[in-house]
């Protein structure tokens, strides 16, 4: 009989805190249900303490989802724990994740503590956590730098004091796999009481080995996985749920078994990406558009002989699905609804209606409308909702004349026109912009990238503009550069304006 490994997944905590891809209450709970399909056992919902907004989402979204365990994630100080019990009122199974840096580095400059004070606090924590919940997960921040002598030491004394999951995080990334097997291998030896608790993996991607580090836990005894969408995270990620997932169903011989419904990656990931406006690279593992394709001439007569010679998962084991339905201007409601829902988004008849007219008008510019382009259309349906909207553009440019941009805006139902020349059409249509704007706005950051390829191609833009001493994050897409780049200028002022 295979071993159970819980898949515990933080896309909505530590995914979410990645730059610019910051959810609202909404979109959360629509991530957090379809976690639920694809078969998640913990969703760690939020860091309830740290703001309104997390204290609400995990609210909302214990409300709306059912049988996974709802995680808030908290600091090892009471009022954290308080606020985290608060939030998890609604949960029908909850759980408080607490914990503190281990490693010398953390307790010397981050605390200015020893160790023995470091373990009572830990173990304070823990006790305070048990008067709310049974369910209580102990984080040994820096556990990857952290002597496993000690860290043996912390994690036998919370066991003691009622944690049910320890959680083992390589916070830096900066452990090799050998490595981090032999400390979860350490663990599993010499830490009395430990078969009391679950250990968890929590691995960073800093020096590319997330994955291998989490697979090498999983191999020496860790039972809890701590992954996310499409392995997205602070700095350069997390551990991705959908590598653990299809490592484990390929290689039969680890007789190890997640819940996954591995036909919901893919829809799954697409959600994600859509939602948090950030792209996935074309080579990423398992969701990359690239993942099952072939240009090599030998591949191609490979895989066209059999699969097997070049692929060793079914496209539609991770949820591809490979009918060949291509969207043109003559598509019907239909058949982009059913594209929709193949990438993840579900919609009623008047969302649809608006994306569809949306749909058409793109479509005349490009013969085929790809997955890539159909999520962007669906993000860029709320925009109907945002105060300031790009009502024209008009941009003249060209070698030896001067860029001269018109921009026509229009603000909770007034009208707005101005003009202004600059140092490129990009230029001259963010000055046009800012002379209707009259703010103190400064660009910080402007990146384009294409999405496809060709001459017809959709240009993604994404932008950090500095308002007020905060930075907002701005994103659009368009055939037009120029328009992407005005568009995702006018999401970052909606932000601030909200």
């Amino acid at each position: 009989m295979s071993d159970r490994l819980y898949i515990f997944d933080t896309t909505l905590r530590d995914g979410e805190q990645v730059p610019g891809c910051q959810l609202n209450t909404v979109e959360k709970i629509q991530i957090a249900k379809q976690l639920e399909q694809l078969g998640v056992d913990v969703i760690e919902a939020g860091f309830p303490v740290s703001s309104p907004g997390d204290f609400n989402s995990i609210i909302e979204i214990s409300k709306a989802v059912t049988w996974p365990t709802i995680c808030a994630l908290t600091r090892a100080v009471e009022k954290d724990i308080d606020v985290a019990a608060e939030s998890l009122k609604y949960a029908k199974r909850k759980r408080i994740h607490t914990g503190i840096g281990t490693s010398d580095s953390h307790i010397k400059y981050k605390f200015n503590s020893t160790r023995e004070e470091i373990i009572e606090t830990a173990v304070r924590a823990v006790k305070y956590a048990k008067r709310y919940v049974e369910d209580v997960e102990f984080y040994a921040e820096d556990a990857g730098r952290t002597d496993n002598e000690y860290l043996a030491r912390v994690i036998e004394a919370v066991i003691k004091a009622g944690a049910t999951v320890v959680n083992i995080p390589d916070t830096t990334g900066y452990c090799l796999p050998e490595e981090y097997g032999a400390k979860i291998r350490y663990l599993m030896e010499h830490v009395d009481g430990i078969e009391k608790a679950q250990i968890s993996t929590h691995c960073h991607n800093d020096l590319g080995m997330a994955t291998a580090n989490t697979l090498q836990g999983v191999l020496n005894g860790a039972r809890q996985v701590e992954v996310t969408i499409n392995g997205i995270g602070e700095r350069a990620g997390n551990t991705s749920l959908e590598e653990i997932a299809m490592i484990l169903k390929c290689h039969k011989g680890i007789n190890v078994e997640t819940n996954i419904n591995t036909t919901k990656i893919y829809p799954t990931s697409r959600m994600v990406s859509s939602l948090m406006n950030m792209p996935i690279q074309p080579n990423k593992a398992i969701v990359g558009r690239n993942a099952f394709a072939h240009s090599s001439g030998i591949h191609q007569n490979g895989v066209l002989k059999n699969a097997q010679t070049y692929e060793i998962m079914d496209p539609k084991d991770v949820g591809l699905d490979e009918n060949a339905i291509v969207l043109t201007a003559r598509s019907g409601r239909a058949a982009l609804k059913y594209r929709l829902h193949v990438n993840g988004i579900e919609t009623d008849e008047e969302k649809l209606d608006r994306i569809y007219e949306q749909f058409l008008q793109f479509a005349d510019k490009k013969k085929e409308v790809t997955d890539d382009d159909i999520l962007m259309l669906a993000g860029a349906d709320t925009a109907d909702i945002h105060a300031v909207k790009l009502d024209y553009l008009q941009v003249t440019t060209g070698k030896g004349v001067k860029s001269v941009a018109s921009i026509g805006l229009d603000i909770s139902g007034q009208k707005f026109e101005e003009a202004s020349s600059g140092n490129g059409p990009v230029d001259a249509a963010i000055k046009a912009l800012k002379r209707i704007i009259s703010k103190q706005m400064t660009l910080k950051e402007f990146t384009i990238q294409a999405i496809s390829k060709g001459s017809d191609d959709v240009g993604k833009v994404h932008m950090q503009v500095e308002y007020g001493g905060s930075v907002y994050y701005g994103f659009g897409a368009n055939t037009d550069i120029v328009t992407a780049s005005v568009e995702a200028y006018i999401d970052c002022i909606n932000k601030f304006r909200e």
